[in-house]
C-alpha cells in the first residue's frame, strides 16, 4: 500500500496550525525559556501524528486540535506594535499627495 501525498493545502494548514499554537503559547508565557518547554510539547504532538494517512482521523485530530486552540486562547494577545491592532498602527501617517483643491471638478467652476 503506498502511503498518499498530501496537497500543498494540507501542508499550509498543518504549517499555519502549527505556528498558531505556538504563538498562543508564547502569549501566555513571560519567558522565552519556560516557552520553550511548552514548544517541545506541541512539537512532540505534531510529530506523534505525522504517519497518521487516514482522512477521517486527521479530519478528528485536526478539530480537536483546533477546539482546544480556540479554548485555551489568550484574551489578550500580543501584536507586534506595526501590525494591525498594534499601537503604533497608522501613527503618523503621511499625508494624501493628491491636491488639496481640485481645480478641474466640476462643482469648482
Amino acid at each position: 500500500m503506498s502511503i498518499p501525498t498530501f496537497s500543498a493545502a494540507h501542508r499550509r494548514y498543518v504549517k499555519s496550525l502549527y505556528r498558531r499554537m505556538l504563538t498562543d503559547s508564547l502569549n501566555w508565557t513571560i519567558h522565552r525559556e519556560l516557552w520553550r518547554r511548552r514548544a517541545l510539547v506541541i512539537r512532540a504532538e505534531f510529530e506523534s501524528n505525522r504517519n497518521v494517512h487516514d482522512p477521517r482521523e486527521l479530519a478528528v485530530i485536526f478539530d480537536k486540535a483546533e477546539a482546544d486552540l480556540a479554548r485555551n486562547q489568550h484574551p489578550d494577545p500580543v501584536i507586534s506594535p506595526l501590525f494591525p491592532g498594534g499601537t503604533k498602527w497608522e501613527r503618523n501617517i503621511p499625508p494624501p499627495m493628491g491636491p488639496l483643491y481640485d481645480h478641474l471638478a466640476a462643482d469648482a467652476h
